[in-house]
């Protein structure tokens, strides 16, 4: 227990150290939000892969897509790390980069505005992120809850709070620099873990081969063992919304608005790519043994599997130091999700809701300082939800949870990818998007008309990429001066920066 507890407190300190460090390198908008835009490869690609992988993952996923496909799970973590990351960098990296600093754009409804010449479209897009941000923060809770619980026997409540406190504080007084480094350590301490996690575990279960053969006893003809599972058109589907989904979420296309330069995107590639092999793997890995560990542990007063207790029953049994090890192991993965979704959230709603429609002028400073209070704010709230959904029977919170990947990816995808490489796409082939997303997601989650929410966000995500072009093609050309000046970033050879003036961001069409 004093191991344990020691490194805890070892990491608190650190976490908060860095946040003081770096609190006199965040005052203005630029420098809280996006470090300056000077953020280099290393913090980037940790950034990006810290945030990609969370408790949900380790402690969610990885149980329930390991107990339904068994090794077979692991074709998810390669297709994270491939498509996820190094498909994602390779395809909106640069470009990315490149027109957000040409169109001055901080946020992601910001980018919709201004590629678009529609602030209607921005409010949209900060709508969608407000409503289906909040509760997917609040499940980064559940899984580090249900580790500490096992570690150190402590209250749900408690380790809800001393995260969301944590986590608050050092985002709070030290920005996106601070939370940058933060990543790099959580990220270390990430791929130590994950490595110790599984060859502790498969040693336990008498090695792999052992394993392996024990799992090919479950479910008759070695099902859990084959190349591609049971059910391999479900295990598409989850590698789809977890995999290309990743492309359309705001808090992982931030990463390329802050890198300092292209050689950077180059190298953060591999980088990301590395590390996501290493995490999304393993955890994937880890939970193809799940059917082994069944029993009254993990099921149900009715029978039924509680899939996010099979990870932490898994681990019940490993020393004490290797324990300890795990619990900074699943904080580090939610503490450094959970600051990129707050930040995300807080920076949208001050940036791209407030300012300019409910007040129109703004200081660098009263926006910095609206944005603290509104990441107080979000911690305050999904912390809440969390609290709330644990002590009553309210389960439409989880369903929402596992829809918001669906509804955001969805909806800004498409028109994110092809809005950043094609002159033809419209403001209204991503409104379609938005619609048909949320709609979707939505009205699956009431009516369940698809079985599971994770196909229905695969069909959304798949979907807007065909309807994207198809109503491009049938709807009103954008005007071509203004096209040719945000495109005409590409054809320099260096990136000035722009003001926001016209022809970027007046006489928009549905002002």
């Amino acid at each position: 227990m004093f191991f344990k507890v020691s490194l805890l407190i070892v990491f608190f300190v650190l976490m908060l150290l860095v946040g003081v460090y770096y609190r006199k390198a965040s005052s203005s908008v630029d420098d809280f939000v996006l470090g300056g835009r000077k953020v280099g490869p290393w913090l980037s690609a940790f950034s990006y892969g810290t945030s990609y992988f969370s408790a949900v993952i380790f402690v969610g996923y990885a149980s329930q897509f390991g107990w339904r496909f068994g090794i077979s799970a692991t074709w998810i973590g390669i297709a994270n790390a491939l498509v996820g990351c190094l498909l994602a960098w390779v395809v909106l990296g640069k470009r990315t980069r490149t027109m957000t600093r040409h169109l001055k754009s901080t946020t992601t409804p910001d980018f919709f505005e201004l590629r678009f010449g529609s602030l209607k479209l921005k409010l949209a897009a900060s709508l969608i992120i407000f409503v289906f941000m909040i509760p997917y923060t609040a499940s980064l809770y559940d899984g580090l809850s249900r580790v500490f619980g096992m570690a150190f026997n402590i209250d749900y409540s408690v380790c809800v709070i001393g995260m969301a406190a944590l986590t608050g504080v050092y985002v709070i007084v030290g920005g996106y620099m601070a939370t940058a480094i933060n990543n790099v350590i959580q990220g270390i301490i990430m791929l130590g873990g994950i490595i110790a996690v599984v060859v502790s575990v498969l040693s336990g279960l008498g090695g792999f081969s052992e394993a392996l053969s024990a799992l090919s006893q479950v479910g008759g003809e070695g099902v859990y063992t084959s190349p591609f599972g049971p059910d391999v058109r479900s295990l598409l589907g989850v590698m789809i919304l977890t995999s290309l989904g990743a492309w359309g979420l705001p808090q992982m296309v931030h990463k390329f608005y802050a890198i300092d330069s292209d050689k950077s995107i180059k190298a953060g590639a591999v980088i990301s790519t590395v590390f996501a092999l290493v995490i999304g793997c393993g955890a994937y890995f880890l939970g193809g043994f799940a059917q082994l560990f069944d029993g009254p542990a993990i099921r149900s007063a009715g029978g039924g599997v509680i899939y996010d207790s099979i990870i932490p029953f898994m681990l019940s049994s490993m020393p004490d130091i290797l324990i300890g090890i795990v619990v900074v192991l699943i904080m580090s993965a939610s503490m450094s999700t959970l600051s990129a979704l707050v930040m995300t959230s807080s920076s949208t709603l001050t940036l791209d809701f407030i300012k300019g429609t409910i007040v129109k002028d703004m200081s660098e400073k009263r926006k910095v300082g609206l944005m603290r209070i509104f990441l107080v704010f979000f911690i305050a709230v999904s912390a809440g939800i969390a609290l709330w959904q644990h002590s009553s029977s309210v389960s439409f919170i989880a369903q929402l949870m596992g829809i918001s990947w669906g509804a955001m990816a969805g909806s800004f995808l498409a028109p994110f990818l092809y809005g950043l490489y094609w002159k033809g796409t419209t403001a209204a082939s991503a409104w379609a998007c938005f619609i048909f997303s949320v709609v979707l997601m939505v009205s699956n989650m009431v009516f369940k008309f698809i079985a599971s929410p994770v196909t229905a966000g695969a069909i959304a995500i798949v979907a807007g990429l065909i309807i994207c072009p198809v109503v491009s093609l049938l709807t009103k050309k954008p005007a071509p001066g203004r096209i040719e000046e945000i495109f005409s970033c590409y054809a320099a050879k260096t990136q000035p920066p722009v003001a926001r003036h016209n022809p970027l961001t007046v006489n928009h069409p549905d002002n």
